[in-house]
C-alpha cells in the first residue's frame, strides 16, 4: 500500500478515503510532534523543503521500499511490460534490439557460457569499448550466476595481466582489436599457449585460471568466436540455466569494477545484485524515469565504468528506458548527432564530455530540443560548466551526481526540479535509504553543520569488499559499516552536499587549509579558461603554495597577471594562486581522471626551471 501511495498521488488526492494517509506520507518526520532531535531525518521522496539537519549527519528516509530482485528478475519484468519497446541502439554498428529480442539473446548467450564450461561464481572479463556484446554479456553472466569483471578497454599489457590474475578470470571477452588497441595480440603475449590450445582448454602459466577467450570480430586460433558461444547451448544447458535461477540470490556478487588506481595498483570493488539494482532504481526515481514517458538516454560514457554499466544497462532493465550508444569509443560530434537524430530526451556525461560538446564549432546545427535533462558526474563539476550546459545546450534539467565505484555508485543526486544554485554548486541531496556523515578526518568525530570534513557513507550501496584484498577493504570500510570516501565536503540543513576536493589534495599554506575545488570552480568563470586544476607545490616559507594549471579556450591568449587580477577581491587573498602555469594537457589515469600527484611533480619541475633562468 505504501508503494501505491508514493507513486500515485494524483489518485489519492481525488479520493477522500486516502487523503489522511497521503497527508501523513507527505509530512516529513521533522514536522511530527514529540520526536527528539536525534530522530530527525531527511525525507527524500521529493526535494527537501524543510531545513532538518542540525549536525553533519543525514539519513535519507523514503516511503519507497528497496527492491529484492536479481538482475535477471529486473530485466524480465521490463520485458514482460514492454516487449516491443526498443531497449538499445548502437548507432555505429547499426544494432537495434527490442526488450523481447534482447531477452532472447541473453538467454542464448547465458546457455552458451554454461556450455563452454563456465559455472556459477566464475569470473568473466569484459574487455572492450561500448558495443552490443558488452551489455549482452553483462546480462548473460548475471543470468548464469557468473561474475562480470569490467576491464578498462585502454588497459595495456601489464595492467590487463594484473586485473585478470587478481580476480582469477576463467574467460575473457574482447574484440581482436579496436583503434590502436590489439587485444588478442596482448593476450597472446601474456599467454603464448593460446595459439596451440583447443578453445575452452587454455592452460596458461601466467594466468592459471584462464580457460576461454571469446572474440567478437575475426576468428582467432585457440579462441571461441562469439557466434560459437551463441550456438553452443543445448536443451540440457537451457534446463541447467532454469535450475540456476533458484540458486542465485540478490546478495550474490555480480560485478567487479576496478578502481582507477591513481596511487598504487587498482582494486576490484565487488558489487552484488542488491547493490546495483537498488542504485539504478533510486537513480531513475530521482531523475524521473518512473514518470517520464518514452525516455531515450544518450550514453557516451564507457560501459566498463559504473556510470555506464549501472546508470545505463541496469537502469534500462529496472526502468524500461531506451539506451542510445552514439559510438563505440567516445566522440563528441557523434553524441550531438545521436541526440539530434534519435530524439534523445536524456544525456549522460562526465564534465570533460560536456566541455567537449559545448566546444564543438558547429554545435548550433544540431537540434537538441528533445533533450529535457541529464546527469553530469564522474569527476568534480564546475558550476560555470553546469550553467553553460543550460544556457548553450538548453538542457534545463541537468543534474550533478556524486558517488564512488565502491558505492554502486551514486549516493547524492540533485533533482531536475532544483534551482540553478543547487544544481550547479552542490551534488544534490542524499539518496533513498542511505546514511551520510561529515567527520573530522583526524578524530572521526561528526563536524558541526556547514563545516568541512571527510564524507562517509553507510547503507545498501556499500560494496561487498575489494576482491581478495581484506586489508584494503578494512582500511576503507569501518567495522560499523561506514565507507570512507576520502572526499572533503559539507552539508547544508537540507542534506545538499558540496564537495570541496579530496582529503589528500588539500593544500596547507601557512596553517590555512585550502581546498583546490573552491579555486578551480572560481577560475572556470573566467571567459578565457577552458579548464583549471589547482595543486599545492612545495614552498620553504609557507610549506605549500597554490599553483593553478590552466588550459585556455582555443585561440585565446592570457597572462598570469590577468588571472591574478581576476581573482583579486573575488576570493580570499591566501587562495589566490601564487603560481599560474598554462598547459595544453594534464596527466591522466587510464580511466581519464587527472593524476594530481603527477601534475604536482611536473609543476614543481617547471617552477624550478623558471627560478634557475
Amino acid at each position: 500500500m505504501i508503494l501505491s501511495l508514493a507513486f500515485r498521488p494524483q489518485c489519492l488526492r481525488a479520493n477522500s478515503v486516502f487523503s489522511a494517509a497521503w497527508k501523513l506520507l507527505r509530512t516529513p518526520w521533522t514536522r511530527q510532534p514529540g520526536l527528539p532531535a536525534a530522530a530527525r531525518s531527511i525525507h527524500v521522496d521529493y526535494p527537501p523543503v524543510v531545513p532538518t539537519l542540525t549536525t553533519s549527519y543525514a539519513h535519507g528516509t523514503s516511503s519507497t521500499s528497496m527492491l529484492h530482485h536479481t538482475v535477471t528478475d529486473a530485466l524480465l519484468k521490463s520485458v514482460e511490460r514492454w516487449p516491443d519497446r526498443e531497449a538499445m541502439a548502437f548507432l555505429e554498428d547499426g544494432v537495434r534490439k527490442t526488450f523481447a529480442q534482447f531477452q532472447q539473446d541473453v538467454d542464448q548467450a547465458a546457455a552458451g557460457l554454461l556450455a563452454i564450461g563456465l559455472d556459477k561464481g566464475d569470473r568473466l572479463g569484459m574487455w572492450g569499448p561500448n558495443t552490443y556484446e558488452w551489455i549482452l554479456f553483462q546480462f548473460a553472466t548475471a543470468k548464469a550466476g557468473i561474475i562480470l569483471v569490467s576491464v578498462n578497454p585502454a588497459y595495456q599489457l601489464q595492467e590487463v595481466e594484473f586485473a585478470l590474475r587478481k580476480v582469477g578470470c576463467k574467460a575473457v571477452v574482447c574484440p581482436a582489436e579496436f583503434r590502436t588497441q590489439k587485444y588478442c595480440d596482448m593476450l597472446r603475449k601474456i599467454c603464448p599457449e593460446i595459439d596451440s590450445s583447443t578453445p575452452g582448454d587454455i592452460k596458461s602459466a601466467r594466468l592459471p585460471e584462464l580457460r576461454s577467450v571469446i572474440v567478437l570480430d575475426s576468428r582467432q586460433p585457440g579462441m571461441f568466436h562469439v557466434d560459437d558461444v551463441m550456438q553452443a547451448g543445448s536443451s540440457q544447458h537451457v534446463q541447467q540455466l532454469q535450475d540456476l535461477q533458484r540458486k542465485i540470490c540478490f546478495d550474490d556478487p555480480i560485478n567487479i569494477q576496478f578502481t582507477s588506481g591513481t596511487t598504487g595498483t587498482p582494486k576490484g570493488a565487488t558489487l552484488s545484485h542488491h547493490n546495483i539494482i537498488n542504485n539504478a532504481y533510486f537513480i531513475g526515481n530521482r531523475v524521473g524515469y518512473n514518470w517520464r514517458r518514452n525516455t531515450r538516454v544518450c550514453v557516451p560514457v564507457p560501459m566498463y565504468h559504473c556510470f555506464g554499466s549501472v546508470g545505463g544497462g541496469i537502469v534500462m532493465a529496472v526502468h524500461g528506458v531506451s539506451l542510445v550508444f552514439p559510438s563505440a569509443g567516445y566522440n563528441g560530434k557523434a553524441n550531438l548527432a545521436a541526440m539530434d537524430t534519435e530524439r534523445c530526451t536524456f544525456i549522460y556525461g562526465t564534465p570533460t564530455m560536456y566541455v567537449d560538446m559545448i566546444s564543438q564549432p558547429d554545435l548550433a546545427k544540431y537540434d537538441l530540443s528533445s533533450v529535457e535533462a541529464g546527469i553530469m558526474a564522474g569527476s568534480p563539476c564546475p558550476p560555470e560548466l553546469v550553467r553553460k550546459v543550460v544556457s548553450i545546450m538548453g538542457i534545463e534539467g541537468i543534474t550533478i551526481g556524486y558517488g564512488t565505484t565502491e558505492n554502486s555508485p551514486v549516493t547524492f543526486l540533485a533533482s531536475p526540479m532544483d534551482n540553478m544554485q543547487r544544481k550547479s554548486e552542490t551534488v544534490g541531496y542524499i539518496s533513498d535509504h542511505l546514511e551520510a556523515k561529515i567527520v573530522n578526518p583526524t578524530t572521526g568525530q561528526i563536524v558541526p553543520l556547514g563545516e568541512k570534513g571527510e564524507v562517509l557513507i553507510r547503507g545498501y550501496c556499500v560494496m561487498l569488499a575489494y576482491w581478495s584484498d581484506p586489508n584494503k577493504t578494512s582500511e576503507c570500510i569501518s567495522k560499523d559499516g561506514w565507507y570512507k570516501t576520502g572526499d572533503i565536503g559539507s552539508f547544508d540543513a537540507y542534506s545538499y552536499l558540496k564537495i570541496d576536493g579530496r582529503s589528500k589534495d588539500m593544500i596547507i599554506r601557512g596553517g590555512e587549509n585550502i581546498y583546490p575545488a573552491e579555486i578551480e570552480q572560481f577560475l572556470h568563470t573566467h571567459p578565457k579558461v577552458k579548464e583549471a586544476q589547482v595543486i599545492g607545490v612545495k614552498d620553504f616559507r609557507m610549506g605549500e603554495e597554490v599553483c593553478a594549471c590552466i588550459k585556455l579556450v582555443d585561440g585565446q591568449d592570457c597572462t598570469a597577471e590577468e588571472i591574478k587580477a581576476y581573482c583579486k577581491g573575488q576570493i580570499s587573498h591566501f587562495k589566490v594562486p601564487r603560481y599560474i602555469l598554462f598547459v595544453t594537457s594534464y596527466p591522466l589515469t587510464i580511466t581519464g581522471k587527472i593524476q594530481k600527484h603527477k601534475l604536482r611533480e611536473e609543476a614543481e619541475k617547471q617552477l624550478q626551471l623558471k627560478e634557475g633562468e
